[in-house]
Order: C-alpha cells, then sequence, then structure tokens
C-alpha cells in the first residue's frame, strides 16, 4: 500500500513514514507544505493521506477540501495538535474519515491507518482470505497448505494488494503505482519477478490457480479454474 504524509514536523513525518514502512509494509511519499501536498495527492495513486492541519502555503483542511472538490476519494486520516471539537467536526464534514491529535500513540496511529486502507477496498477483517490462502495484515503471516510464511516485503506487498482488491483484474502501471514511493526505482519486469515468485509458494495444482494473468489488461488474485 501507497501513504502520502502531509506534516511540516519534518522529524515526526520521518518517524510516522518510518514505522508504517517496518511494521505495515507500506510505500511512503513525505511532503512537508499544504501546496507540494496538495500537488502530489492529485497526481499520484494512494490508498490513504495522512493530513496535518497547520500546514505552511495552503492549510490541511483546505487541502481535504480541495481533494473532496476534484471527487479524489483517498482516505483521510488528520493529524492536529488542537482539539477543538468545532475544528474536528469541520473536518469531518469536509470529507476526512478518521482523526488523531497529537501527541498520538505510534501504534494506534498505525492501526488507525491499517483499518482505513482495509475500509477502503472492502475488508473489513484484519484477516483476509482467498480460497486456502490466509493473509493476517497485522502479523503479515501468510497461511497456506498448512504451513505459515513470513514473506520478504515486497512480495508481501504485492500479494496484500492483490488481496485486497481479489476478483479485480489490476493493471501493471497501477500496481507500480501502489507498491512504490516516489523515489523508488522501478525496473520494467519486477511485477512478473514477484508474481512468479509468489506463484511458486501459492499456486495450488491444477484445474485451480490463484493468481492469474490477463494478458494486456494485469493480474488478478482469486480461485477459479486454470
Amino acid at each position: 500500500m501507497r501513504v502520502l504524509i502531509v506534516e511540516d514536523e519534518e522529524k515526526l513525518a520521518r518517524n510516522v513514514a518510518s514505522v508504517l514502512k517496518e511494521v505495515a509494509s507500506s510505500a511512503v511519499d513525505l511532503s512537508h507544505d499544504g501546496e507540494d501536498g496538495l500537488h502530489m495527492a492529485l497526481t499520484n495513486s494512494y490508498d490513504l493521506i495522512i493530513l496535518d492541519l497547520m500546514l505552511p502555503k495552503v492549510d490541511g483542511l483546505t487541502l481535504l477540501a480541495r481533494l473532496r472538490t476534484r471527487k479524489i476519494q483517498t482516505p483521510v486520516l488528520v493529524l492536529t495538535a488542537r482539539d477543538a471539537g468545532s475544528e474536528v467536526i469541520r473536518g469531518l464534514n469536509l470529507g476526512c474519515d478518521d482523526y488523531v491529535t497529537k501527541p498520538f500513540d505510534m501504534g494506534e496511529l498505525v492501526a488507525r491507518c491499517k483499518a482505513l486502507i482495509r475500509r477502503c477496498h472492502g475488508q473489513a477483517s484484519s484477516l483476509i482470505r482467498v480460497g486456502p490462502l490466509a493473509i493476517n495484515t497485522l502479523s503479515r503471516q501468510v497461511e497456506f497448505g498448512g504451513q505459515s510464511f513470513l514473506l520478504p516485503a515486497m512480495e508481501y506487498r504485492l500479494l496484500e494488494y492483490l488481496a485486497m482488491r481479489s476478483g479485480e483484474v489490476i493493471s501493471k502501471t497501477e500496481i507500480l503505482d501502489h507498491l512504490y514511493d516516489f523515489h523508488a526505482e522501478r525496473f520494467s519486469n519486477v511485477i512478473e519477478v514477484y508474481i512468479s515468485a509468489l506463484r511458486r509458494r501459492f499456486d495450488p495444482a491444477p484445474p485451480y490457480k490463484l493468481i492469474h494473468t490477463l494478458k494486456g489488461h494485469g493480474y488478478m488474485l482469486g480461485e477459479r479454474a486454470a
């Protein structure tokens, strides 16, 4: 999953990004002012935006309002040092999905982020099942064939994204946009490499398969006849 953090306290932004990368296996982009954050949110695909309210150039609530006016439906979690009920109400009315007041517990923040991402993909539970495959998005453990796996970071990130959208055909471009942050190098065949690795681990024998390639369209995770 790919997350945008718009926060002008650079140390705090780096700390949140580090935890999301380590604990949630997320790709994370950082922005430190509202103008740049708005541009990034409008030009990239994100699964979640973490948004401070006190931002230079464009404040957080204005940024949020502009996103919703442009029909950007990405979940937004607001970070605020201000505890005024009226401000919280305004943010919710403008379209934010959750908020956390500074200072906050990092574990709670990560849990709220994961919950928002799951819900936006129609997954209420932290345990996602696709046929014989079970993915625990809290522990990042994958159960298959009576065995438990802890995958390398990028394999897990790809599998989780496919599972969140199981049954959907997802293009290679869209997968790349959600797996890598702005500064990451993207090699032309990297998705094929990770798909092959996942198939070696989790594709059961014919006549059923889990990971499907639809030539010219993309990939899909789902249990169906090969």
